[in-house]
């Protein structure tokens, strides 16, 4: 049987021929969602998934989606994985994103994106899973935004998987000259305006099956469009300041990543992996592989998150044993 439940989609649905319920108990795994108010009056979709009893979560895993995703669609399914394989599960919709409310895909600011994200991780674990080790799994621009909760919030966390992280914007996907050095003054004058022009469309260029491509774009949420000037401006602003940082990573580090990958430059996670102060660092480039991991044939997607949730499990249990090592010596000490 296939490991990842991407294998029983179709390309009109996550869930193949079954109802989101029906796929759910076929994974004995639950779900639940509810909405909560950010600080800006934004309501912001989040939801959760959890092992079904009698089984026991052995740590928590916060899903953070890429630009013009969401949590609901095929990430959703990369949930479901790690809920099945013992995990709690937990993902927010940023603003513009999904269900959440905001004009679509428009991030002029990453840093109110990352505190929502906070926010809720930190209230999820606190109700749901205190004391778990707790781990981020991020995908393309989820990565920087994962990248940036763990340098504001150094030791909270025990690992970080990045698939496809935004370090750098492809040169091969950037705005054409001389737009790229027009961004700043298009996005002060008209910051919402779609003229900016990529080399493709994002899921085009991102997953290598067909059929997963037309169930990318078959999600009634998603719309195609060019990216926003000041989104654009601030995606490419992020890439240099997350740069300058490589050297404040501590986290445990696991990078996957497409080496055909032409949204998200390879050569940048590679620097990031040998900057990292991380005593714990792992890289994996795929030859030939795209964007979207999962979007790749059934072998490829096994493997690659066959070793992710190996690497989730071992550092989940070290961290478990870790944790409760320390209880035990607080609890002689008193």
């Amino acid at each position: 049987m296939p490991l990842h439940p991407v294998a029983e989609a179709d390309d009109k649905s996550p869930f193949g021929s079954l109802t989101a319920d029906e796929f759910y108990a076929r994974h004995s795994v639950s779900h639940s969602s509810e909405f909560i108010t950010n600080p800006r009056g934004l309501r912001l979709f989040t939801q959760w998934w959890t092992p079904l009893p009698p089984a026991k979560p052995i740590g928590v895993v916060a899903v953070v989606h890429g630009f013009t995703g969401e949590s609901s669609w095929m990430v959703q399914l990369t949930a479901i994985l790690f809920a099945k394989s013992g995990f709690a599960v937990c993902a927010i919709d940023h603003q513009g994103h999904g269900f959440s409310d905001g004009l679509y895909a428009h991030i002029p600011d990453i840093n109110p994106v990352v505190d929502d994200c906070i926010s809720f991780f930190d209230s999820f674990r606190s109700r749901h899973a205190p004391g778990l080790p707790a781990f981020l799994y991020a995908e393309s621009l989820g990565g920087a935004i994962s990248l940036y909760i763990t340098l504001r919030q150094p030791g909270a966390w025990d690992g970080l998987v990045l698939n496809g992280a935004m370090c750098g914007i492809s040169a091969k996907f950037k705005p054409p000259w001389p737009l790229e050095y027009l961004l700043s003054a298009v996005a002060a004058l008209l910051p919402t305006w779609r003229v900016i022009p990529t080399r493709g469309s994002i899921p085009d260029v991102s997953f290598k099956e067909p059929w997963k491509r037309k169930l990318a774009i078959a999600s009634p949420r998603r719309r195609i469009g060019r990216p926003r000037a000041a989104t654009a401006q601030e995606l490419m602003r992020i890439c240099r300041e997350l740069q300058e940082k490589f050297e404040e990573v501590e986290v445990p580090l696991l990078i996957v990543h497409g080496g055909d990958d032409v949204v998200c430059d390879p050569t940048c996670v590679e620097e990031l992996h040998q900057r990292a102060t991380s005593k714990d660092k792992t890289i994996r480039i795929y030859p030939g592989m795209w964007h979207q991991l999962v979007g790749e044939p059934e072998e490829n997607v096994d493997l690659i998150f066959g070793e992710m949730i190996e690497w989730l499990k071992t550092r989940a249990e070290r961290a478990g044993k870790e944790k409760n090592l320390a209880r035990a010596a607080e609890d002689g000490g008193a």
